[in-house]
């Protein structure tokens, strides 16, 4: 009588897990937006004027688009993943949330790197190649801005590309994704300095980001994009006369 309550309980299903893991984001971002909701209603007013100055070229304002933007990116998912679905492919929902998750969660970060400071174009490019020398100077703030620099493309590159579905991929694609923005910050002069601390804590954090998705990576090789191909029929024994 017991032989049926010593089996072990069913798993979930995935999809009351990817519902389940969508509600945790949806409820830590509201979270984030509530704490951070006095400096971005700063930048709300020209946000809704649709001012470039003031919105685009702020921290707040970058952040508060992106939040803003949140529904669409998810709404482009959704209809990435039903176009999957319907051409039979499987994994629709993960291959999707992972490539707008790339884009919607690593271009706000690189566009805040990319602006210009006060004396850009005036004050000579600045480069500092000691490691660790610049780590007190940023702070736990800057620390921690860094780190979610490339944090969204460490956590989506591997569910999307099975390439880059190892820790060694990921951290030379962190530290070349980064050393490519230190080198258009001082080619640009924008009065920022293009530190090597820079690039060693943004491959961090997007390797750290690869190590929390590590069970949804992509293992297999292929173009998941194409629908499958129908199985050729077996030629005829012979012709009938």
């Amino acid at each position: 009588m017991n032989h049926d309550a010593s089996r072990p309980a069913p798993s979930p299903p995935r999809r009351t897990r990817a519902i389940v893991l969508l509600i945790l984001a949806v409820l830590g971002l509201t979270g984030a937006a509530y704490v951070l909701r006095r400096p971005l209603m700063m930048s709300a007013p020209m946000c809704a004027a649709g001012r470039w100055h003031g919105c685009f070229d702020t921290f707040n304002g970058v952040v508060l688009m992106t939040l803003a933007t949140l529904p669409v990116a998810l709404l482009v998912a959704w209809a990435l993943a039903r176009r999957r679905r319907s051409a039979g492919l499987r994994s629709a929902w993960r291959l999707s949330l992972a490539e707008v998750g790339m884009v919607h969660g690593t271009v706000p970060f690189v566009w805040m790197t990319m602006m210009p400071g006060g004396g850009a174009g005036v004050v000579p490019a600045r480069v500092s190649l000691v490691p660790l020398r610049d780590l007190v100077t940023m702070g736990p703030l800057g620390i921690v801005g860094n780190l979610l620099v490339l944090a969204a493309l460490g956590f989506f590159a591997p569910m999307r590309f099975a390439a880059s579905a190892s820790l060694p991929r990921i951290l030379a694609l962190g530290a070349g994704c980064s050393i490519l923005i230190e080198t258009a910050q001082y080619v640009l002069r924008l009065d920022r300095v293009s530190s090597v601390d820079d690039v060693l804590v943004n491959a961090a954090g997007a390797v750290l980001a690869a190590l929390a998705s590590r069970r949804w990576w992509r293992t297999t090789t292929g173009a998941p994009s194409d629908p499958p191909r129908p199985t050729p029929a077996p030629a005829a024994a012979g012709r009938v006369a």
